[in-house]
């Protein structure tokens, strides 16, 4: 009997990961000097481990770490970041961690860029942030299924791909139309053809005969997958649902509460109250009512509404129209607290001292009647002197009581230092017709903030509530900046002298220091970007990390379950834990990290889609002013080229490095930033600059602008050191990639640069409320 203590799993695993590769039993047995009673355990918890997730088996029946890819694995390209750089995924990953960030490189003998869904082999070098990825070879092509418009080009009918990556039209196959007529949104597949010249395709779905900016939103629907039709087991309930009796809530219909929207918004999920509090104990304190729809009433766990709404897990705002989690009957009817209507809610009854903190909380369901439907405006309006018919009688009682609960909050936000950026929204204004009119900075008023404010206190004590009663919560969590962004902020503060420690605690009050420091300078624009791309990204879990933007220990959204699952989860759990049954969560509530991975995934869907018909909206705005010159703001850097954000209406565009000044160009990652190795011509984000539009098209929102006169913003004539650029060498040491301005790499970069999914973009129709 050996004298060696038998390792724990630990150990086990942290052998395996320092090892740097495939290990087996016999080499971990012989690092741990196991006797033969020993390895025969030792079999047994390799097992346990591989069925826990946290050892997966390799080649040659060896073993690896599940979170540490090996030198050459088999990826599927799934999108791309703010800075358009192609990000990849691994096909096999058998941890419950988060795959890691994996960047592709660009091979200028791999042709054309491979598209969304695409499987590679690539080789991969690890870095601080993720990993870096070479192609070796392309393995199996993205989905056939082609998003178009039909066209006609001298009598030949087209299909002209909706997609930014597709370069080439394709030819409909003779009958293979199935009637489609020009201007059609169709759906159709490749065929195989001897043809030379243009590839054929035949029309596999017919999908909308609208077209020009009728059919925008459409596309970035079909283009996202994003489900429309409801099933008929769903809407047959929808139709069948009816006013919830009283029994046994609580009766608020006498309490004056009142909705708080936008202008175009058609479901109203929130309503809010407050009053002075007359305990004697909390002088300058405030009692606060925050009434959410009871949507749990009417969506029970399983049923058909329930799989219908977890499989949106969101609702989908576009201008001209709203793609809802709940059929209509719910969503604007039943669900939705219209005024001078009985509608059943579940109530927050908060209770706030004088500097905001939070003394009290109390959930219940209850019936309520709202007593007013409001606006942003109307409610701003009225507290600034201008009241109308509705608001006058409201503004003591009211109106006033909102906005003195609002000052406390305010207040109470700052104390804690929650992150403050600058980010404008815009709305694109539609005639009666349809066709866009113009598109406009959306306003922030104190109004906007005021729901704000109510909604994050709202929230919070839910996941309070629900932390004390050991129920289960769906946290929104939102993690710190990881270590090589903050590395990276730390550089750009250093080349515009600002000083920051990276010794010091990262905290959202340390960025608003940031944000203070470079307002009013030359460099503020690019601060505020670096410091939201050096962000973490918000997402559903329910292992709880705190909400750092916030900066707050729990989070969760309860308050806008008619648009989001998340909430309606959220709602089930308070019901579970006020003891009720009826919608309550089951006391077997299934994988909440599954769902809360799929609503984060669902939630991106949607914001892509957002997106994508924003940028469209801006191409077709702009579709008649090819030629004309626009001021500009540097919204991202990247290898081939600039991404930048016009003024005024916040269209995205793309200008190729081809267009530069003729140059080899320095692409300085961590700096954000083009250099010109001999002209010293320096393009930085952040920075202004004069653009000429050059191409628009409207079908894929893309727009091609050029550099006015070749200026620049700035040059540097000290030849600034450039730090080198991870994603420009796979190499430590290597001279960062010199990029030509007029390069035929560069030609293909530009033709196949992907849409970028990281570009901040309005969300017009949706409530403008800041989504955190």
């Amino acid at each position: 009997m050996t004298d060696a203590p038998f390792p724990s799993k630990q150990q086990i695993a942290d052998f395996i990961r320092d090892a740097q590769g495939h290990v087996g039993k016999r080499e971990i047995a012989r690092a741990f000097k196991l006797d033969v009673e020993q390895k025969r355990r030792l079999k047994k918890v390799l097992k346990e481990m591989k069925d826990e997730g946290s050892l997966t088996a390799g080649r040659g029946r060896k073993l690896a770490d599940p979170e540490q890819l090996p030198n050459v694995s088999v990826l599927e390209i799934t999108g791309v970041d703010l800075d358009g750089e192609v990000l990849a995924k691994p096909v096999k990953w058998e941890s419950r961690a988060t795959p890691p960030k994996i960047y592709l490189q660009p091979d200028d003998k791999a042709g054309s860029a491979p598209g969304i869904g695409e499987r590679v082999l690539a080789r991969l070098s690890e870095t601080e942030d993720g990993y870096n990825a070479r192609i070796i070879r392309r393995i199996s092509a993205a989905p056939a299924d082609i998003l178009g418009i039909v066209i006609e080009v001298d009598g030949e009918r087209r299909i002209r791909p909706v997609d930014k990556k597709e370069r080439f039209e394709l030819v409909i196959a003779p009958g293979a139309d199935k009637g489609a007529e020009v201007g059609e949104l169709v759906l159709a597949q490749g065929i195989n053809s001897s043809r030379l010249g243009l590839k054929r395709a035949r029309v596999i779905e017919r999908l909308s005969d609208e077209t020009g900016a009728k059919a925008i939103s459409l596309i970035s629907i079909h283009q996202q997958g994003i489900p429309v039709a409801f099933p008929e087991d769903a809407l047959r309930q929808a139709d069948k649902s009816k006013a919830a009796p009283l029994g046994e809530r609580d009766d608020l219909r006498d309490i004056p509460l009142v909705t708080i929207d936008g202008a175009d918004a058609r479901d109203f999920d929130d309503a809010v109250f407050a009053e002075p509090d007359d305990d004697p104990k909390n002088p300058g304190g405030f009692k606060l009512i925050v009434a959410i729809a009871d949507v749990a009433w009417y969506v029970r766990p399983g049923d058909a509404l329930d799989r219908a709404a977890f499989e949106r897990g969101n609702s989908v705002y576009f201008p001209d129209r709203v793609v809802p989690m709940l059929p209509e009957p719910l969503s604007n009817g039943w669900c939705s607290l219209k005024p001078d209507e009985e509608r059943p809610c579940l109530v927050a009854h908060l209770k706030i001292n004088k500097s905001g903190a939070l003394l009290a909380k109390r959930f219940k369901r209850a019936l309520m009647r709202s007593h007013a439907r409001l606006t942003y405006e109307q409610l701003q309006a009225a507290q600034d002197g201008a009241p109308d018919e509705m608001t006058a009688p409201l503004l003591n009682s009211v109106i006033a009581p909102l906005y003195a609960a609002f000052a406390i909050l305010v207040t109470a936000r700052e104390e804690r230092g929650a992150l403050e950026l600058d980010a404008t929204e815009r709305r694109i204004v539609l005639d009666d017709a349809g066709e866009i009119t113009g598109i406009e900075p959306r306003q922030r008023l104190d109004s906007h903030k005021l729901i704000e404010e109510f909604m994050v206190l709202a929230n919070v004590a839910a996941a309070e509530f629900l932390e004390e009663k050991n129920r289960p919560c769906m946290y929104r969590v939102h993690d710190q900046p990881s270590l090589s962004k903050i590395e990276a902020l730390a550089e750009v503060l250093d080349s515009v002298q600002i000083r920051f420690d990276k010794g010091q605690p990262v905290t959202p009050h340390r960025f608003n220091w940031i944000l203070d420091k470079a307002r009013g300078t030359p460099h503020a624009q690019m601060i505020n970007d670096i410091v939201l791309r050096s962000q973490a990204q918000a997402m559903y879990d329910p292992n709880n990390i705190g909400h750092f933007g916030l900066s707050l220990k729990r989070y969760c959204h309860f308050t806008s379950p008619i648009r989001r699952y998340a909430d309606l989860l959220v709602h089930r759990a308070l019901i579970r834990g006020m003891k009720p049954n009826t919608g309550a969560l089951p006391e077997d509530s299934g994988d909440f990290v599954r769902i809360g991975e799929h609503l984060s995934v669902t939630e991106r869907r949607a914001q892509a889609a957002e997106r994508s018909a924003m940028d469209r909206y801006s191409a077709y705005f702009l579709k008649d002013r090819v030629g004309a010159g626009f001021s500009a703001r540097i919204s991202g850097v990247t290898r081939f080229g600039l991404f930048i954000s016009v003024d005024d209406i916040g269209a995205d565009g793309l200008v190729p490095i081809k267009t530069l000044p003729s140059d080899y160009y320095i692409h300085d990652e961590e700096r954000h930033l083009l250099k010109g190795r001999n002209n010293g011509i320096i393009y930085r984000l952040g920075d202004r600059i004069e653009v000429v539009l050059r191409e628009v098209t409207p079908i894929t929102g893309g727009m091609l602008f050029e550099v006015m006169g070749g200026a620049a913003p700035s040059t540097n004539k000290n030849k600034q050191q450039t730090r080198r650029s991870p994603a420009n060498s796979l190499q430590k040491g290597k001279t960062p990639k010199k990029i030509k301005g007029k390069s035929r790499a560069s030609r293909r970069q530009k033709r196949n640069t992907l849409d970028s999914d990281g570009k901040k973009s309005a969300n017009p129709s949706r409530k403008a409320r800041p989504k955190r």
